[in-house]
This record gives structure tokens, sequence and C-alpha cells, in this order.
């Protein structure tokens, strides 16, 4: 019978045959009138239990100390048993962090990633040097077609949308060059202002740029999916070294086609700002050709095609590299796929810089 019985040791309290949430208040009732004290609570009789009626059972252990329960079945023993580990008091949160100190958190983690990056890339531009060299003097040799093949792919291919821009870049130089230099009647300097920028700079720069978006998003993702795909696994147990199948003549492909874009590009400006010139400033194409060659020196065009090697080897190179950090899923991909991009873009830009100031330095101005 439901209720409280008194004994010679701690008070008895038997619960109805039900202990569930329409029952808590004739519970409660019931717990009201139980003498003070700890209980021993006798479940024995007691057929159903839910959540609420286990809580009531863990509460009155908790807040009777010396309490005990008795005739306890197995899913009652697990049901109060799962609130008691709910009902434990939480760990106390850390103090917040101060804003100032977060962001110094932050920018010191940023600069530890950007070290350990630069660190392992410049460990995998080793790694590429060294599997370059054991395949120039092995018996196979340099993978040709391979290498071909990207030349098709990052050089034939890209030959129509940089060959637009190109123009284009090269027509609006001309034109804001142009007014510009109307103000002062020199309107025959935007010939020098074409043909030196884009020999010398802009021809080459922004091939660079192009090709970064899209050979070094090309080479991440190809080897990032090869990645995920076991490919490159499968590559080692067969006994084929990845670097030396995949990155060497990506990095080849691109040493080899970037100047040559290069020059593509810078000529095709000159078409653009030429044709704006005649246009414009009704310079006859004869004429732009005579003052180009007079105005623009030889060492602008050689100091350009030095710099497109440069700008394919890091291209292909932190493409490749971050394809080969992919991890996990195609979520890794993408995100390799993007930062490939951006680090080759700014590199490309951070060795421009060094390169004119390198050669402003040597007396070629």
């Amino acid at each position: 019978m439901a209720g409280v019985e008194d004994t010679a040791g701690p008070t008895r309290f038997v619960p109805g045959a039900e202990l569930t949430i329409t029952q808590a208040a004739e519970f409660e009732r019931q717990l009201a009138a139980a003498p003070p004290g700890p209980l021993v609570i006798d479940l024995s009789g007691v057929r159903t239990i839910d959540t609420v009626g286990a809580w009531l059972v863990h509460r009155t252990l908790r807040d009777r100390p010396g309490s005990a329960v008795m005739g306890l079945g197995e899913d009652a023993r697990r049901l109060v048993a799962a609130v008691a580990e709910a009902d434990r008091p939480c760990a106390l949160k850390a103090p917040a962090m101060p804003l100032w100190r977060a962001e110094l958190e932050k920018i010191g983690r940023a600069v530890l990633a950007a070290v350990t990056s630069l660190g392992d890339g410049l460990a995998f531009m080793g790694t590429t040097l060294v599997a370059m060299a054991r395949a120039a003097v092995s018996a196979r040799g340099i993978r040709w077609p391979s290498v071909s093949r990207q030349l098709e792919v990052t050089g034939i291919d890209a030959l129509g949308i940089v060959g637009l821009m190109s123009f284009l870049i090269g027509i609006v130089v001309a034109q804001q060059g142009a007014v510009q230099l109307e103000q002062f009647g020199a309107q025959i300097f935007t010939i020098n202002l074409v043909g030196r920028a884009t020999f010398r700079e802009l021809g080459i720069l922004l091939t660079a740029i192009m090709v970064a978006g899209r050979s070094a998003s090309a080479f991440a993702a190809q080897i990032g999916t090869m990645k995920i795909n076991e490919e490159i696994d499968a590559m080692r147990t067969l006994g084929l070294d990845p670097v030396e199948v995949l990155v060497v003549p990506r990095v080849l492909a691109l040493v080899i086609i970037l100047p040559l874009l290069g020059f593509y590009a810078s000529l095709l400006a000159v078409v653009g700002g030429g044709l704006l010139s005649w246009a414009y400033l009704d310079i006859p194409p004869a004429s732009f050709v005579q003052r180009l060659r007079e105005v623009v020196p030889m060492s602008d065009f050689w100091i350009g095609m030095a710099k497109a090697p440069f700008f394919g080897a890091v291209i292909a190179l932190v493409g490749c590299f971050q394809g080969m950090q992919v991890e996990g899923n195609a979520q890794s991909v993408g995100e390799r796929t993007t930062t490939a991009v951006v680090q080759s873009i700014f590199l490309v830009i951070v060795l421009d810089a060094f390169f004119a100031v390198f050669f402003t330095a040597i007396g070629f101005v």
C-alpha cells in the first residue's frame, strides 16, 4: 500500500503502483507527509515508471542524505542512473578571455600556421627538384608525353582567355594614358606607356595571375581528388613516385609555357593599345610600331621573359602542394583549391615586386 511506514530504522516510503508524470503531485504530497531524515524508498511494487518518476526518486535521494532505494527493476535502475548523470553539476566554465588576448592568440595561430605551411612548401619544392633530377638521369627520363599534355591544357587551351584579357588591358592602359597625357599635349607618350608597361610588367604579370586562377586550381583539384580516391596510394604500391608522375610534368609545363603565353599576351596588349591610339589619337599603325621600336628597350622584353619561368614554377608548385595536402572528403578539395589560387597569386605578386626592385637596383630601369 502506498504511503509512509514507520519502522525501527529509517522511514520506509512506498509509492503507488505507478510512478509517472500523472502521479507526480501525489508523490509530492506523500513525501511532504514523511518525517524529515533519510528514507528507504521501496519500488518493488511499482509497475510503471517514467522520466519524471525517476527524477522524483533521484531528487529524494539527493536532498535527503542517507536515503536509499530498494526493489529497483533493471529498466528503472537505468532510468534513475541516467537522470542522476544528467543532474551532475557541469564543470565551471573558464572565465572569458579578454578580447585583446583572443585576437592576439588568433594572430599567433595564423603566424604559426603560415610558418608551418612555408616550411612544408619549401620541403615539397626540394622533393620536387630531387624527383626532377632523378627522372632526368634515370633510364626512363622525363615523362615528356605528360609534359606535352600539360602544355596543351595550361597553354594552348588558355590562349583565348589570355589573349582577350590582354587585348582589353592594352586598350584600357592606352585610353587612360591618353586622357591624362592629353592635358599636357603629350599624347604621343601613350605609346611609351603601353609599350614599356606591357612588355616589362603587365603582360607577364596578368598572364601569371590568369594562369594561377586556371591552372593552380586545376592542379589542386585533380591531385586532391586522386588522393581522396586513393589513387596516389595505389601509385606508391606499384612502385611509382607520385611527385615524379604528377608534379614534375606540371612544373615543367608551366615553366616552358608561361614565357610563351607572356609574349603572346604582350603582343595582343600592344595591338589593343595600337588600335585605341589609331582610333582615339589618330596615330597610324606604322607610326605606332616605329615609335614603339624607338622607345621600348630590349631590356624590358628580356626582364619580362626572365620572370616568367619563376612565376610558372611557383604556380605549379603551389597548386600541386595544396593538392597533396587534401585529406578526408570533398570539402577539403574545395578548401585546398581556394588556398592554391590565393597563395599562388600572392606569391606571384611578391615575386614581381622583388624582381622590380632587383632589376632597378642593378641598373635596368
